[in-house]
Order: C-alpha cells, then sequence, then structure tokens
C-alpha cells in the first residue's frame, strides 16, 4: 500500500512537471520569435555572412567555411566539415538578430579549434544518441507492454534514454559558452555598440532557454519510463 502511495505521488508529479514545461516551451518559443523579429529590425552595416567571416579570421580560423542553408533557424556548426551554416535571413541579412546567431555559431568553431571539453564530450555521444533516437521510442513502447515478462527490454530503453538526457544537459554549457563568446567578440570588436550589444544578448538568452526546457523535458520523461519500471516491478 505504501508503494503504491508513493508511485502516485510520483505519477502526480511528473504530470504536474510534464504541464509546467509544455507551458515553459510555449513561452519561451514566443520569446524567442518576438525577440528574433524585433532584433531583426534593428540594422547593422554587416550581414551574417561577414560578421561569420570576421570572426573567424579574427580567431585565427582559416579552414572554416560560412556556407547558407536552407529553412528557418536552421543555423548550426558541423565539425566534421568545419563549416558554419547559416539560415538565409541570417546570412544574407544586415542586422542584430543576424549577427547575433552567426557570431554564437563561430562561437562553437572557436570551440571546436580550443578542444572545449563539454563539446568534446557533446560530440563523442552524438554516434550513440543518433543510434538511441532511432530505436528507444520503439524498445521503451514494446518494453512497457512486456515489462512483467521481460523487463529487461524497458531497462535497455531506459538505459538509452537517459544517454539522450544526458546529451541535453551537456548541450546546457556548450550553447551557454557559444553566446557568450559570441556577445564578447561583437561588443570588443566594434560589430555591436553597448546597446546593440546587450540586444544580441538577449536574443541569445533566448535561444538558450529552449535547450533549457529541452533538457527538463528529456528529464521528466526519463523520470516518467522510471516510475513506470518500479511500478510494475512492485505489483
Amino acid at each position: 500500500m505504501e508503494n503504491q502511495t508513493l508511485m502516485m505521488t510520483g505519477y502526480n508529479l511528473y504530470w504536474i512537471l510534464f504541464f509546467g514545461i509544455t507551458v515553459a516551451s510555449w513561452i519561451v518559443s514566443s520569446l524567442l520569435e518576438r525577440r528574433f523579429k524585433k532584433y531583426s529590425e534593428v540594422k547593422l552595416s554587416m550581414t551574417g555572412k561577414e560578421v561569420a567571416e570576421k570572426m573567424l579570421r579574427d580567431n585565427g580560423l582559416t579552414d572554416v567555411k560560412v556556407t547558407s542553408t536552407t529553412g528557418h533557424l536552421t543555423d548550426h556548426y558541423n565539425p566534421q566539415n568545419k563549416t558554419v551554416n547559416l539560415s538565409e535571413s541570417v546570412y544574407n541579412e544586415a542586422n542584430v538578430a543576424a549577427a547575433a546567431v552567426a557570431a554564437h555559431e563561430c562561437g562553437h568553431a572557436v570551440q571546436h579549434a580550443k578542444a572545449y571539453a563539454p563539446l568534446k564530450m557533446r560530440s563523442a555521444l552524438v554516434p550513440v544518441v543518433s543510434f538511441s533516437s532511432k530505436w528507444v521510442t520503439w524498445i521503451l513502447l514494446i518494453g512497457m507492454f512486456v515489462v512483467e515478462s521481460f523487463p529487461l527490454l524497458l531497462e535497455v530503453g531506459i538505459g538509452l534514454f537517459a544517454l539522450t538526457t544526458l546529451f541535453s544537459f551537456i548541450t546546457l554549457p556548450v550553447e551557454v559558452d557559444a553566446s557568450r563568446r559570441a556577445v564578447n567578440w561583437l561588443e570588443e570588436y566594434g560589430v555591436t555598440d553597448r546597446e546593440n550589444t546587450a540586444l544580441a544578448s538577449k536574443a541569445l538568452h533566448s535561444a538558450a532557454y529552449t535547450y533549457v526546457v529541452a533538457a527538463l523535458s528529456s528529464l521528466g520523461t526519463l523520470i516518467y519510463y522510471i516510475l513506470v519500471l518500479v511500478g510494475r516491478r512492485s505489483n
């Protein structure tokens, strides 16, 4: 009876957490869209492409290329081929939002060049997380149906999901550090003045919140599956 009470309490806490994270995700996404739209109207003299190329040069990274990619907020740094890939609106536009995003992605390139430890840890997890993301949903789903006769399958699923959760939390310092490098460089090299630097910092903080919400969501889901496993075992 005591175990059942504890399990019910755990489930209730999970659903409260799930609801809170859902609301937080909506708020963060809305804030991110509003800020990027607003700061896209604050013009600068350099396009996102020019900002990225200058930051790479200033950090001595002559082997990293800046390319344009399709989509909205699809900007990323690819360490495999050393390319900073900027969405078209960032690549071609000259405004605070574009400069912030371009500098942030170059911040990842600088991390890569300097062997930033959290980035190395995240990169090492990429192959495992890529495999896990393809199969973990099916393993967990089937594992919940056969948990009483074959609990090992759900345990494997939880283990794989735990790795994706770990990946989400390792991503946090990587993103925060890249933003810090971006903001410092924008101001130090005069790409933005003090007022525009503050706007760029706000834009990147909004983007960082999305990673925080994603990490908490992953943790909440992991806890849920652990509760399922413990609950079925206690029956």
